[in-house]
C-alpha cells in the first residue's frame, strides 16, 4: 500500500468518527478501556469483523482492561484513507460494547542514535536488535512491537563518542501535560518549539524528546523518513 495516497495527520483528524484517534510514530493509534479480559476479548473480535469488512488489518495489543490498537497502511507509518475507514468501524464497534476511549494512555517510544559523520552503524544495531533497515535512517521490529531505532549525525561531529537519546510519541492534546510531569519530576528542557517537540534533560543530563508533531502534520507532499521527518537532531 505504500504508492497510496497518504492522509497527513490534519487530514486524519477531519475525517468523521475518528475523534478516538492520535497520529504517534508509526500510524494512527486508540486505546479503549474495557471492564474485564472477557469484555476486551469481546473488543478484539469485532475489530476482526471490522478488518475483514475494511481488508486491512492492524497491530492490536490485548490486556486484561484495554485494548489498544495501530493501525498504518504504509511500511513507513504513513496513513491512507484505509486507515481513516478502520478507524472508524473500531470505534464504532467500541461503542456498541462499551468500551471508553482513552487517548492519554497512548505513547510510542524510539532510541535515538547518533553517529559521526561518514559512520554507518545502522546495521550494528539492525544485527543486534533483529531489526530490518528502513529508508535511510531507520531500522525496525518486522513485528513492531518494539521501539524503532533512528539513526542521525551528532552535531557538533565528536569522531568515536557515538551517543543515544530516548525519542517519545504522545498525543499533541496530551504533550505539555507530559513535560511539565517531566520537569516537575527534576527535568530540564534543554530547546523546545512549542506545541511540536520539547528536549529534555534529566537531573542527570540523559537526553528524551517529547515529540507531538506527528498528530499534527499537515505536510502536502510525503516527506519520507518514517517518523523521524521533524526530530531535532540532538546529541543525546
Amino acid at each position: 500500500m505504500d504508492d497510496a495516497p497518504r492522509l497527513t495527520a490534519k487530514r486524519f483528524h477531519e475525517m468523521p468518527g475518528v475523534e478516538d484517534w492520535r497520529v504517534l510514530f508509526w500510524g494512527a493509534h486508540a486505546h479503549f478501556a474495557c471492564e474485564s479480559f472477557a469484555h476486551a476479548v469481546e473488543l478484539v473480535s469485532a475489530i476482526g469483523a471490522v478488518a475483514t469488512a475494511v481488508g486491512h488489518a492492524p497491530d492490536v495489543d490485548l490486556r486484561p482492561l484495554g485494548v489498544t490498537i495501530r493501525t498504518a497502511t504504509r511500511r513507513d507509518g504513513g496513513l491512507t484513507l484505509q486507515d481513516a475507514r478502520l478507524a472508524q468501524g473500531i470505534s464504532e464497534a467500541a461503542r456498541r460494547l462499551g468500551c471508553r476511549p482513552d487517548p492519554s494512555t497512548l505513547m510510542v517510544t524510539g532510541i535515538a542514535v547518533a553517529q559521526d559523520r561518514g559512520a554507518d552503524v545502522r546495521p550494528f544495531w539492525a544485527a543486534v536488535m533483529g531489526y530490518e533497515p528502513l529508508g535511510e535512517e531507520d531500522a525496525i521490529d518486522p513485528q513492531r512491537r518494539n521501539p524503532h531505532v533512528w539513526l542521525h549525525e551528532l552535531d557538533p561531529p565528536k569522531p568515536g563518542r557515538g551517543r543515544t537519546h530516548i525519542d517519545i510519541s504522545v498525543p499533541a492534546d496530551h504533550a505539555e501535560a507530559r513535560v511539565a510531569a517531566a520537569v516537575a519530576a527534576g527535568g530540564r528542557v534543554v530547546r523546545h518549539e512549542a506545541g511540536r517537540w520539547w528536549t529534555l534533560a534529566s537531573p542527570e543530563n540523559h537526553g528524551v524528546d517529547i515529540a507531538s508533531w506527528p498528530d499534527i502534520e499537515d505536510f502536502e507532499e510525503d516527506p519520507g523518513g518514517g517518523p523521524a521527518e521533524e526530530r531535532p537532531a540532538t546529541s543525546g
